[in-house]
Order: C-alpha cells, then structure tokens, then sequence
C-alpha cells in the first residue's frame, strides 16, 4: 500500500519518469533487490533527467515549426544529382567547427529545393 501512495504522490509532484522506474522496479523485485538504495535512487533520478532532457528537445522542435520534424543526418538522400558530399556533411554534424573556432557559410536558393540547410541547422 505504501509504494502505490509513494508512486501516486510522485505523479502528483509531477515526477511521472521515477514514478514510471519505480513501478518497473517493484514490478521486477529480482533484479532490483540486488541493488542498494543510491544504486535505485540514481536509476529513479536518471529516468527522470532523461525524460525531462527528451521532452525538453522534443518541445523545441515542435516550437521551430520545422517542415521535417523527424528529419535526421542518417535520413539525407545523396543522389548524384544533389552533389552532396556525404564526408563533409557528416563532419559538420559532428560539430567539431564550432569547437575549433570556425565558421562555416552556406550557399544557395532559400526556400524549397535547399534541402539539405534544414538538415545543417
């Protein structure tokens, strides 16, 4: 009874990752009793940094109200056509200009057809 009340007043707190973890926890006594209690509270604490960190990504890509949400590096199509350089584009995604100090310019027609600067940004 009292890890149903624990579990109610975490979703109450708002606090719906530990509350999701613990019940996975209670629900899984085999793997978890092995544990000690820094070990089950640092699996509660991350479950929730985790999601907040998601959640928090996820709202600023529905806020930029970008045309392709889902769209990834891994997505792009590099047609011959395009004349995209597949080793250049991954090395810009990597950011490592950024921490080098460089900047880098992007060339073209704005609008439909530069698909590939929604992917730089």
């Amino acid at each position: 009874m009292i890890n149903q009340s624990t579990i109610a007043a975490l979703r109450a707190m708002k606090l719906t990752a530990m509350a999701d973890e613990l019940e996975a926890q209670f629900a899984d006594q085999t793997t978890y009793s092995q544990l000690g209690f820094e070990d089950r509270l640092g699996l509660l604490v991350d479950a929730e940094w985790n999601r907040r960190k998601s959640n928090k990504l996820l709202r600023f890509i529905w806020n930029a109200r970008f045309a392709e949400p889902g769209a990834t590096i891994e997505g792009i199509e590099y047609h011959d056509d395009r004349k995209l350089d597949k080793a250049q584009i991954l090395r810009l995604a990597s950011c490592q200009y950024i921490e080098d100090g460089h900047h880098i310019i992007l060339k073209g027609a704005s609008g439909k057809g530069n698909y590939v600067k929604s992917y730089v940004m």
